[in-house]
């Protein structure tokens, strides 16, 4: 019995350093190996194909989890852009009434959404602000630090595909509202909501990516005419 003690208080000295890392540095809510969406080539047909491919869980305490994948025909340059431009989402994304950069340090921004939800008699305007930070074109982290959400953070995933210079964009979410809202009416507002979502970020993203696409174009010879016509 002596030996067994001895081994064990051993073996937990050896894994106290570690134990003492992993509380001064928690690690992200979704790691990080499994960033990239590992989908098999029959998905990625039906992705590039027009499909949006969303699929939902119930986590611990009421949390209701949400992971969407949709392909955009755009570089990740354009489809970032169509994310992060917090003051112009009330502009393009479904139910979405007011939002905005509130701080910005450099390496991470505050912004606020105003937005309404909600499915047959459960409907109400909610409120978040979050903090978002990330890896530019790659990784972009979001978590609510005020707002209608018990709990509302997650991710955006992208993944350039370098055949058809296009981007594979992936949200993942963990959901719970502060207010009274059956798990089942969650649910549905999130098989509603994250498809029109995803759909308003690859329709900005690629009109983005037209825009430069045209600007890009040589001058025909009328267009030339008319560009000098107005110089003049």
């Amino acid at each position: 019995m002596k030996s067994y003690a001895r081994t064990l208080y051993r073996l937990l000295i050896g894994l106290l350093p570690a134990i003492l890392l992993t509380v001064a540095y928690p690690q992200p809510v979704f790691s990080e190996t499994a960033a990239v969406y590992d989908a098999s080539v029959q998905e990625k047909a039906r992705l590039v194909g027009g499909e949006v491919i969303v699929a939902l869980s119930s986590l611990d305490d009421g949390v209701t989890g949400v992971t969407g994948h949709i392909y955009v025909a755009a570089p990740p340059q354009e489809v970032w852009q169509a994310i992060t431009d917090y003051d112009n989402h009330k502009n393009f994304v479904p139910n979405v009434l007011d939002s905005g950069v509130i701080a910005d340090n450099g390496t991470e921004k505050i912004m606020f959404e105003k937005g309404k939800s909600g499915v047959f008699l459960f409907q109400k305007k909610v409120y978040t602000k979050m903090k978002v930070w990330g890896d530019r074109l790659k990784h972009l982290y979001f978590e609510q630090i005020d707002g209608d959400f018990k709990v509302y953070r997650g991710e955006w995933i992208l993944d350039e595909n370098r055949q058809g210079k296009g981007t594979f964009l992936t949200y993942r979410a963990q959901v719970k509202p502060d207010f009274f809202a059956p798990q089942f009416a969650v649910r549905n507002v999130q098989e509603r909501d994250c498809p029109l979502m995803m759909l308003a970020m690859k329709k900005q993203a690629e009109a983005l990516a037209q825009q430069l696409r045209e600007k890009a174009l040589p001058l025909t010879g009328s267009q030339k005419t008319r560009t000098g016509t107005n110089q003049s």
